[in-house]
């Protein structure tokens, strides 16, 4: 059992509402859920769609091949009708959209004339298309009736009332008219899942971290972990605050890090483009931040609400100077809440900048896992309090170490004083303008941290054959998409996949070999969302490998499991 529901119309006609809902009566039915949204970034009008993908077994991409379409608008059956599958159907409303179909693939369901006679209220008519979806999948509305007294219990019974009666209206004109419908549903023997976006995992390893300030100015993908968090501050004690811009928001979070605690701060690539200043500036006075950047199709403002992965480059030599960070780029909602952690870690450890780099394809996109595993989160506190720092007989703020990592003293919780400066300085904190003095803190900063940092970055995931022929390499958002190809193709060639999740600094050798198998197969093919193979020329900078075929999308869109089987498809015909 696999289907996949696309809701389409315009911005505003409650598409988010029916696929959110339907989604999670699928996780709770205990199905693998994986969802994704396509939306234009006009408030109201031009074309949107989320489309959810339901099986029994795991899935962590979306199909190309559409059952039920729920065209809200004429131009959602323009666009999408022709990707139906032979049994697929199309749910509409004839007198909302002024406009009859009489094929078998159709099916009218009076959406607005159903949810005024059972709900009272024109309003309610997206509930009774999620309900006749789950009539046509024959699906029992306990789940989504539970649902709606969840959603509307606040508004009162008569609210919830008028929606179940909606729900049910929907459900049964759908069952009773779709009488060629052709969609079994295997009763689910597993428990509920939890369904999770990328987003949402982002802001959830910040506060499994001990995150206690985020600062940001929206911007898409990443304002979704600022409103996770937002909504979250009684409950975990976070300060969330709404900057002015993004280089107020960077210098907050740089404050509050000096001032003790661990922050985050998030943006896009033109909000980045502000943040470089304070990036350098946290480099020089070695305070740990985090920063989330959504990568977005550019340049300025490019495509604001699609996805691409364009600005790998972009955050390894942003910032003026030299001076070390980590790069992580999740792949999966729970990479994602681990990476997180992670990136707090060793920024608090080592005392330097930690990008969690994601897309839209990422932060919006749903998947259902049966929950995170806590036991490996870490919340170390690396930093000098109380009684501990008071103790001390003398205090230097960037004093020289072994390891690169001076004491990090909180200031105001003991009687030493806590100096830093954006100038080069000295052990104190205090401006300097001599030659041996900038050579050792550069040393300090810079190189004898790194090789550290280096440790304990993570080689890729291998998933599939491990004598391949065939190796697929990708970072990132790819992970879920790569991820079904490889199962597709290992029914006829020898085939694997190797997912990059922390890249920089770049993984060694050591833990794992995974150049050798790179270099071993008869074909390496590196697929990424940018024009220019952004990590293919990293890991040739890094490495010396060179992959011996690519594959590039860079048309704001996520891959689907039949475009890039296909691509690779053509790419081994060629051998």
């Amino acid at each position: 059992m696999d289907y996949s529901i696309k809701i389409g119309g315009e911005a505003g006609q409650g598409i988010q509402t029916i696929g959110e809902t339907l989604a999670r009566v699928f996780a709770r039915s205990g199905y693998h859920v994986f969802s994704h949204q396509d939306y234009e970034s006009r408030i109201r009008g031009g074309h949107n769609f989320y489309q959810i993908r339901f099986s029994d077994r795991p899935v962590t991409a979306s199909k190309d091949r559409i059952d039920i379409l729920v065209a809200l608008d004429r131009e959602s059956i323009g666009l999408h009708e022709h990707e139906l599958a032979p049994s697929g159907r199309i749910i509409y409303d004839s007198s909302a959209l002024k406009q009859k179909h009489d094929k078998p693939s159709f099916l009218d369901v009076p959406f607005t004339d159903l949810a005024l006679k059972h709900g009272g209220d024109r309003i309610m008519a997206n509930t009774v298309a999620t309900g006749a979806v789950l009539g046509m999948l024959g699906m029992d509305l306990s789940i989504l009736l539970a649902l709606l007294e969840e959603t509307f219990r606040k508004k009162g019974d008569k609210v919830v009332s008028a929606n179940r009666e909606a729900a049910m209206a929907g459900r049964d004109f759908a069952a009773k008219g779709c009488t060629g419908c052709s969609f079994p549903v295997n009763a689910s023997t597993e428990q509920p899942k939890m369904l999770i976006a990328g987003a949402e995992a982002i802001a959830l390893g910040s506060l499994a971290s001990g995150c206690r300030f985020y600062a940001a100015y929206p911007m898409t993908p990443s304002t979704g972990i600022m409103n996770y968090l937002a909504g979250k501050e009684k409950e975990y004690g976070i300060v969330v605050e709404q900057a002015e811009d993004e280089i107020a928001a960077i210098n907050m979070a740089l404050g509050a890090s000096f001032a003790g605690v661990r922050a985050m701060t998030g943006t896009s690539g033109g909000g980045f483009a502000l943040m470089t200043e304070g990036l350098a500036l946290a480099g020089m006075t070695e305070t740990p931040i985090v920063i989330g950047l959504g990568q977005r199709p550019g340049p300025a403002t490019g495509f604001p609400t699609r996805t691409e992965q364009g600005e790998l480059q972009f955050v390894l030599s942003a910032g003026h100077g030299e001076f070390p960070r980590v790069v992580f780029a999740p792949g999966t909602p729970r990479q994602a809440f681990h990476a997180v952690n992670k990136a707090f870690e060793l920024a608090e450890k080592y005392q330097v900048p930690a990008f969690i780099l994601f897309d839209t394809y990422l932060a919006d996109s749903q998947w259902t896992c049966k929950g995170f595993d806590l036991s490996g989160i870490k919340n170390t506190d690396y930093r000098l309090r109380g009684e501990a720092f008071q103790k001390l007989p003398g205090y230097k703020r960037h004093a020289f170490t072994e390891s690169g990592v001076s004491p990090l003293g909180v200031p105001g919780d003991a009687r030493h004083l806590v100096i830093t400066d954006s100038d080069e300085h000295d052990e104190d904190g205090h401006i300097v303008e001599d030659a041996a003095t900038r050579v050792k803190m550069v040393e300090k900063r810079l190189l004898k941290k790194l090789p550290l940092i280096k440790q304990e970055i993570s080689p890729p995931s291998l998933y599939g054959d491990h004598d391949a022929d065939i190796m697929i390499a990708g970072w990132g958002s790819t992970y879920g998409v790569m991820r079904e190809a490889v199962d597709e193709l290992s029914k006829s060639y020898a085939v694997a996949m190797l997912h990059f999740s922390e890249l920089f600094p770049f993984p060694s050798t050591g833990q794992f070999d995974y150049l050798a198998l790179l270099e071993k197969a008869a074909l390496s093919i590196c697929v990424e969302h940018n024009a220019t193979g952004q990590f293919a020329r990293l890991m040739r900078a890094e490495t010396g490998y060179e992959f011996t075929s690519h594959i590039r999308k860079y048309d704001g869109r996520p891959f689907t499991v039949e475009g890039l089987t296909g691509e690779l498809n053509a790419h081994l015909r060629r051998l």
